[in-house]
């Protein structure tokens, strides 16, 4: 029998400052990944682009607007009927806070984004834009 649930889209960003370091925030919920690092995004909602989705999270989780480049990779599966779409991005206003969800944010030099304790989702990721910024 297969899963007939329509799949939720998680927007998320992987945040860059003009130095070309990496933002990571630490998650305080659910219990299961509480103290686990990740990139900030969150649910797409009924009726929203996930570009739309996207900013209005970066906005609720670090009060912050950003300007969004090119995708990392395609479809990233996080669980049966979750995948995460993520992008490239820098901040044009604001400063980031740990607003919601998160409790400490850290900027992560190049060299150093292995540094904090990811979500294991998200370390495929963090390879693929290690292995981007050799490729410069």
């Amino acid at each position: 029998m297969s899963d007939s649930r329509p799949v939720t889209v998680v927007a998320g960003a992987a945040i860059f400052d003009d130095r070309g370091w990496l933002l990571s925030a630490r998650r305080t919920l659910p219990l299961h990944v509480a103290g686990k690092w990740e990139f900030p995004g969150g649910k797409v909602e009924e009726g929203e682009t996930d570009l739309q989705g996207l900013h209005r999270e970066i906005m609720e989780e670090l009060g912050v607007e950003i300007t969004v480049g090119e995708q990392v990779g395609a479809d990233w599966q996080l669980g049966p009927n979750f995948v995460l779409r993520l992008w490239k991005a820098q901040i044009i206003s604001g400063e980031p806070q740990p607003l919601e969800d998160h409790d400490i944010l850290q900027w992560l030099e190049p060299g150093h984004w292995f540094d904090v304790d990811w979500l294991p989702a998200d370390l495929p990721i963090v390879q693929v834009l290690v292995d981007q910024l050799r490729m410069q």
